[in-house]
């Protein structure tokens, strides 16, 4: 039988952290094994992870010093590689949400019976008390349920983290990750894209707390210009990567032209020659458009670069 592994990683989430980790008590397909890194927390977390490891089957490591949410992940799923088999699963967990007790046996039961290398599902929005404040984190967000592989390639991305459950068998590649992605569940999510795909349920699988102090939360916002330098890295990534060299020729080409269109973007005023390569790939680039007409506008300011959009446009 295959086995669960969860990567959770603490930093000073000590007023979460119980409820967490009750839900994963809780859980009607336990998990076999979580792997916890906690980040050199200054509160009480490492003292509760020590405290919940006489009731859950917990390997605890603490840094002396923070090193950063990613770091703790990385390190955690380093360890699951170490431990795991191919045919094992892998969950992420977050020190602040809730997981409702089917999750696991859900996905579980949702990978079991599909080719795809990773699940999602949705999520419950609570607030900081745990008060439900939307029943639905993909209508609140205007989350896709499916992108394509290229809508990958362009950081652009429908999946966060704790909803998932992957396959062990990608962790050879997903390590180490590269130096400079945004975060580390994209760039699982884009790996599993590119290997055998992704596989989206309705079934709501975690509360997700949304609160001040948030890693990462629905809604997050960057700067429109740092978005694309954001996004020009990860693609530039991705060229520099060996997963590139398993890419088809054709979605090798798109990458290398939206990042050349991106790093042009930053720099010059107007690109009008990429007005119908946008065109073209307009379900690639915005997946949330339904319609030709719907595109035309975005198309057209696609062609204005960045320091013609903050001039004219008042964009930062």
């Amino acid at each position: 039988m295959a086995k669960i592994y969860i990567a959770l990683a603490t930093y000073n989430g000590e007023k979460y952290l119980p409820q967490m980790l009750e839900s994963l008590l809780c859980q009607k397909r336990p998990a076999d094994c979580i792997i916890a890194i906690d980040d050199g927390s200054k509160d009480g977390s490492a003292k509760i992870l020590n405290e919940f490891a006489q009731k859950l089957p917990l390997k605890i490591t603490v840094f002396e010093k923070n090193q950063g949410h990613q770091t703790a992940f990385s390190t955690a799923l380093k360890q699951i590689a170490d431990l795991a088999s191919d045919e094992d699963f892998v969950a992420l967990a977050d020190q602040d949400d809730v997981w409702l007790p089917e999750k696991l046996q859900v996905l579980e039961q949702a990978l079991e019976g599909s080719a795809q290398d990773l699940v999602f599902g949705d999520a419950e929005i609570i607030d900081a008390l745990g008060n439900k404040t939307a029943d639905s984190w993909r209508a609140l967000g205007g989350i896709e349920s499916k992108l394509s592989l290229r809508t990958y390639l362009t950081g652009y991305t429908n999946v966060t983290g704790c909803l998932t459950l992957f396959r062990a068998s990608l962790l050879s590649q997903v390590l180490p990750f590269p130096e400079g992605i945004p975060v580390h569940d994209q760039w699982i999510t884009l790996v599993a894209a590119a290997n055998h795909g992704i596989l989206s349920i309705t079934q709501k699988v975690i509360q997700y707390r949304l609160h001040g102090n948030n890693e990462i939360g629905l809604g997050h916002k960057n700067t429109w210009s740092g978005n694309l330098k954001t996004n020009n890295r990860w693609t530039k990534n991705i060229l520099e990567h060996p997963l590139f060299n398993r890419l088809s020729k054709q979605d090798q080409e798109f990458a290398r032209h939206f990042e050349s269109y991106t790093a042009k973007r930053l720099q010059k005023g107007f690109l009008p020659g990429e007005f119908f390569w946008i065109l073209k790939n307009r379900k690639d680039l915005h997946p949330h458009l339904r319609h030709l007409w719907q595109a035309i506008p975005l198309a057209l300011f696609g062609t204005i670069g960045v320091p013609v959009a903050t001039k004219f446009f008042g964009k930062k």
